[in-house]
Parts: structure tokens; sequence; C-alpha cells
């Protein structure tokens, strides 16, 4: 199981939940569960997240590994200049 911290808007995509344990090897599972477990989350998912693997940000990196043990954090995806 890893551990997911969601950031802003994604929080309330799932019912408040600031945390979500899924079973997933990769960052394409996780969307892909957190899309089954939080339906909420589907539209931010489509529209564009990041992943925050063990401090390191990714973006469409979808066969990231991910341990059980990384810090991981999603967060939609960040807009501006």
């Amino acid at each position: 199981m890893v551990k997911v911290r969601l950031w802003g808007s994604l929080r309330q995509a799932a019912e408040g939940q600031t945390e979500i344990e899924v079973e997933a090897r990769t960052f394409k599972e996780l969307l892909d569960r957190l899309v089954e477990t939080h339906p909420g989350l589907e539209p931010q998912i489509r529209r564009g997240v990041s992943l925050s693997l063990d401090g390191v940000i990714y973006r469409e990196a979808w066969f990231t590994e991910i341990r059980p043990e990384s810090e991981v954090v999603l967060m939609p995806y960040m807009t501006g200049g």
C-alpha cells in the first residue's frame, strides 16, 4: 500500500480527505486506483496532476516506480509564470 497525500483542490474532490492509501506500483496505477476508489478525483486527474515522489516532481511519468515507503504527494498541475 502507498500512502498518498492530497494537495489543494484534490482534497475537496476526495470528500475532504488529506491522505488516501492505495495499492499501486507506478504513477499510472496510482491514478487508476484513485479514480476507482474516489470518482470525484477523476475530473482533476483528467485535467492533469503532478506527483511529488520523495521530493522530486513528476508530470506524466506513467511508469515511474513507487515504493510503499515513498513519500507521495499528488497535486494539480501548477500554472503561471
